[in-house]
Order: structure tokens, then C-alpha cells, then sequence
């Protein structure tokens, strides 16, 4: 039963991290690549991250929990792995709840007087906010990675991994 639970484990993750990745390196690099409008290939874009951002919070809860449960279970591994999972989430959170809206309201700000923001006098600060969200999600990626990494090593079942439950 442990063995089938790790595996469900990280294959849910497998499916998080790949997400994440192919929105933030393969779709959006692709949007500003083929659209000729870059506010288009903004807006969804950022329509696209909302949504992951969404995503990343909802699944890694729900693998912060069943972590918990994995550590009751004596997979003493899964310890450290809710620190990786806490450190996305807070990733996605900042983002989703500080970032993204300072962005949308500098973006509104400037269609309001008629400009896009990236040509409005507002660029900079939109930039820098840019600059940011785009660092935060690279180290949301890079967790990711790293916990999958950790994740994929063989556990040896004869060491003290899988305690007995004395129940």
C-alpha cells in the first residue's frame, strides 16, 4: 500500500511540475513568438498563469496533505517534502494575491488613459513587477524539479524508511 500511495504521490506531482513548466517555458514564450500583438499575447498569457497559479495552490495543498498522511504512515521521507511543497505554495500565493493584481491594476491604470502598459509611463514599474512574478515562478519551477529529483531516488524498504505502526 505504501509503494502505490508514493507512486500516486509523484505522479501527481509529475503532472504539477510539467504543468507548470509547459505553461511558464513552452506556451508563453510561444504566444509572444507567434502573435504580432503583444498585448493579446499578454493578456493571455496572464490569463494562462492565473489559471496555473490557481492550480498550484489547489495541488499543493492537497500534496502538503497527503504528505501529512504519508508521515503517519512512517514515510519518514515525506517529512522535508512538505517544506519543498510549502515553499511553492507560498510562491504561487505571492503571485496570485500580491503580484497579479498590482499588475492588473497598473495594466488598467494605463488603458484608462489610452496606452498600453508596457507603453505607458507605468512600463517600469510594470516591468519591475514582471521581473519579480517571472523569478518567483522559476523558483516554483525549480523546487518542482529538485523535489521530483529528490523524489525519483529507490527508498531501501530494509532501513528504518517504513517504521511499524505498533497499533
Amino acid at each position: 500500500m505504501h509503494i502505490t500511495a508514493q507512486r500516486l504521490f509523484v505522479f501527481i506531482l509529475t503532472l504539477w511540475v510539467g504543468s507548470i513548466i509547459t505553461v511558464g517555458y513552452i506556451v508563453a514564450p510561444t504566444l509572444f513568438a507567434t502573435l504580432t500583438d503583444t498585448q493579446v499575447a499578454g493578456m493571455v498569457a496572464g490569463s494562462l498563469f492565473r489559471i496555473e497559479g490557481t492550480i498550484s495552490m489547489v495541488v499543493s495543498v492537497a500534496l502538503i496533505v497527503f504528505a501529512n498522511l504519508l508521515v503517519k504512515r512512517g514515510l519518514n521521507r515525506y517529512r522535508q517534502v512538505r517544506w519543498y511543497l510549502l515553499a511553492m505554495l507560498i510562491c504561487a500565493a505571492v503571485v496570485a494575491f500580491v503580484l497579479q493584481p498590482m499588475m492588473n491594476a497598473l495594466r488598467e491604470e494605463a488603458l484608462s488613459h489610452g496606452f498600453p502598459v508596457m507603453l505607458s509611463p507605468l512600463a517600469k514599474s510594470f516591468g519591475q513587477l514582471h521581473g519579480i512574478s517571472s523569478t518567483l515562478y522559476f523558483l516554483q519551477s525549480l523546487i518542482g524539479l529538485i523535489l521530483l529529483w529528490r523524489l525519483s531516488k529507490p527508498i531501501d524498504l530494509t532501513t528504518t524508511e517504513v517504521v511499524a505502526k505498533s497499533n
